[in-house]
């Protein structure tokens, strides 16, 4: 991989955190906060700014770009922990993109691109937490699919138009595994707003409806539903492991900060060697998330086989990230435990992300069970 940026690249980075720098003032984020956690002045600001549309095709209205691109999107909406769903809009494009039916890609990726569509993902299962054994069922009948089951934390639900729902599909021939699109404001859809820890808006969804058969993601094409969900879940994880980039960077920028402005028995805590060799390391291993997370979105961009890189990425977003928003608060002492200093949202968000991603023992788990096999 050439780790260089292009032009194009760069200038997607640079805007990104000049619209975030701009609109996620800290007055902002604690007003999204207390209201309902959803910054829609910020997300019009993005959607002038075409962010939103960068994993829209042209024919769409959109950049056509991919994964790495909104990568670097991602890192700096980190890096100022805005209250948007930026990962989710650039997921489900990419989804409706590669493995939506001509139909489908024209009804959604125009309004995503302008962001008026919002969109999630319902990914997260009750129990062990599954995502390739969806528990949300879904049986077909003539040319409808009557769904029924429950989707816990799903990230702003209560403001998505559309959610991509995992499900497994049953027919005469059996049960297969599918993606259907589901429009969140019908009937027989329930969403239940829940409180999370970085105040990010999430819903448990019940649903309990039945819905045509279009609806199924790729329906009328050869689309595999296990292969497009395999997809929806490695580019969801590359997502979150930029995003745990972009909060580990905002943290240090804090930590650098206060270690050269404040000053103990008369020297900055910069001068001290415990101080600058925890923030060192935390440094390090922010750059280790930054590098495997790129790899992997450059793996998945490039159409590769991605699925060692993808777990490698997130257990250094989970463990690595609980690591330095951990030092990030523990280097600010008593400041870091006043919640209007805004340091704390940084691990509240490192925390919530961390477990989003699901645990690093797992995602070991899985390398060595992708190594054992080859």
């Amino acid at each position: 991989m050439n780790f260089d940026l292009s032009e194009e690249q760069q200038v997607i980075k640079d805007l990104a955190l000049q619209i975030f720098e701009g609109q996620a003032t800290v007055e902002r984020i604690k007003a999204a906060e207390k209201g309902d956690g959803f910054d829609r002045q910020m997300w019009e600001q993005l959607s002038a700014s075409g962010i939103p549309a960068l994993c829209v095709p042209e024919e769409h209205g959109g950049s056509g770009m991919g994964a790495v691109e909104l990568s670097l999107a991602l890192m700096g909406q980190g890096r100022y922990v805005a209250p948007v769903p930026l990962w989710s809009t650039g997921v489900v494009a990419l989804a409706i993109t590669d493995f939506g039916s001509p139909e489908q890609r024209e009804k959604y990726l125009p309004a995503i691109a302008s962001g008026t569509l919002i969109t999630t993902i319902a990914l997260a299962e009750s129990g062990a937490n599954d995502v390739m054994r969806p528990t949300v069922t879904g049986t077909i009948a003539g040319n409808h699919i009557t769904l029924r089951g429950y989707k816990p934390a799903v990230p702003f639900a209560q403001h998505a138009d559309i959610a991509l729902v995992p499900i497994t599909l049953s027919d005469r021939s059996g049960e297969q595994l599918a993606i259907v699109i589901v429009d969140l404001r019908q009937p027989g859809v329930t969403v239940t707003s829940v409180k999370t820890t970085n105040h990010e808006p999430q819903g448990n969804i019940d649903f309990d409806l039945t819905i045509a058969t279009e609806n199924l993601l790729g329906y009328g094409t050869d689309t595999d539903g296990r292969e497009a969900l395999r997809s929806v879940f490695e580019h969801s994880l590359t997502a979150l492991a930029a995003l745990q980039v972009g909060v580990c960077e905002g943290s240090l920028a804090f930590v650098s900060t206060h270690l050269s402005s404040r000053f103990q028995f008369g020297k900055p805590l910069a001068a001290f060697q415990a101080t600058t060799q925890r923030a060192a390391d935390a440094y390090i291993t922010t750059e280790a998330m930054r590098v495997t997370a790129l790899n992997a979105a450059w793996r998945l961009s490039e159409g590769f086989d991605a699925r060692r890189d993808v777990a490698v990425a997130a257990y250094w977003a989970s463990e690595g990230a609980q690591q330095v928003v951990t030092a990030g608060q523990h280097l600010h002492g008593g400041i870091g435990a006043d919640v209007d200093y805004p340091v704390h949202r940084y691990f509240l968000w490192g925390i919530q992300l961390a477990s989003v991603l699901g645990s690093a023992s797992a995602h070991l788990a899985r390398l060595g069970n992708l190594i054992a096999r080859t």
